[in-house]
């Protein structure tokens, strides 16, 4: 129920009700509405802009995540990258060093992407350049990854090679020193035994009981083993690739035949006096790329230092050879 409102009358002295008109009424309730609009698009207004609705407020967690997953594998990024920095420095100045390969150029490891924007698609959103700068490190980093694994398979190539140079090169003597009954003659000019005459002697000759074992001196495959070739004898000829080849001369019979493989101190054949020869012994030479070179140089494998040094002085002396 509506107030009735009265104003005094001086002139009458009395007080007379007031009577509201119609258009102040719809006046006033037009203003009371005009104003409670304005309110309400004021509070939705500082609603919306200081007070967030559940989708916003989990939009918002969801971005601050992501932000911080972004940290989290930046920092990952830069572990791995101070790792492979330490395996791209041994590669270059340890492995690559020791098998004799060329260092891989900093530019190259450190090369970047050319051409088309690679990351168009990542443009256009409040975080882009966030996105853009750690997808970009990414990429940089997993090409480093890729050039480093490839170098590491060239050394790992290397290594195989290496190991099977080592083993595939003349490494022993191939009479063992317990058998011998003396280092005959050496590699240099010598007296031929049937002439008197000085001649070049390319082999060493090792002097042992007719039968003694004769050994492979490195891995390799039988090329000869015959008694073909003058003044040989029955002798077997080796290669051990990389173009090493040895010869075993004046041998009384064979352990191994053509195209067979064999392993560094397998039993070939037995020593003997074949061919040229003036008593029983080993004729043995070694090939380099076809050119007969001093075996004194091919006996690490098994031999002393101080067995060594007595072997090197013994085939130092110009005596007469045996063949």
């Amino acid at each position: 129920m509506s107030k009735v409102k009265y104003h005094y009358d001086p002139e009458s002295l009395s007080y007379k009700r007031v009577e509201r008109k119609k258009g102040t009424t719809i006046g006033y309730g037009f203003m009371f509405v005009l104003a409670a609009v304005l309110a309400g698009l004021l509070l939705n207004f500082i609603a919306g802009k200081y007070v967030m609705t559940p989708n916003e407020k989990a939009l918002t967690r969801e971005l601050a995540n992501m932000k911080l997953q972004f940290e989290i594998i930046n920092k990952k990024m830069a572990q791995a990258e101070d790792v492979l920095t330490g395996i791209e420095s041994r590669d270059n100045n340890l492995y690559r060093h020791y098998f004799e390969a060329n260092p891989i150029p900093e530019e190259q490891r450190r090369a970047g992407f050319g051409g088309v924007n690679r990351y168009k698609d990542l443009e256009g959103f409040d975080n882009s350049d966030l996105i853009i700068a750690t997808q970009n490190r990414l990429d940089i980093l997993q090409k480093q990854i890729v050039v480093q694994s490839k170098s590491l398979d060239e050394i790992v190539k290397l290594a195989e090679d290496r190991e099977k140079l080592l083993a595939s090169i003349p490494a022993i003597q191939p009479v063992n020193n317990s058998d011998l009954t003396r280092m005959a003659s050496g590699y240099g000019y010598r007296s031929d035994p049937f002439t008197k005459v000085q001649k070049f002697h390319y082999g060493m000759d090792f002097t042992a009981p007719k039968n003694t074992p004769v050994y492979a001196s490195g891995d390799g495959v039988v090329d000869r083993a015959d008694s073909k070739s003058t003044g040989y004898g029955n002798h077997i000829r080796i290669d051990h690739g990389y173009g090493y080849v040895s010869l075993y001369a004046h041998l009384n019979k064979y352990n191994v035949k053509v195209n067979q493989r064999v392993k560094r101190g397998d039993l070939i054949g037995y020593v003997g006096s074949t061919g040229r020869s003036q008593a029983p012994h080993l004729h043995y030479e070694i090939f380099k790329d076809n050119v007969r070179i001093n075996p004194i140089n091919f006996y690490y494998g098994n031999l002393s230092p101080e067995e060594f040094n007595a072997l090197l002085l013994n085939a130092s002396i110009e005596n007469i050879s045996l063949d």
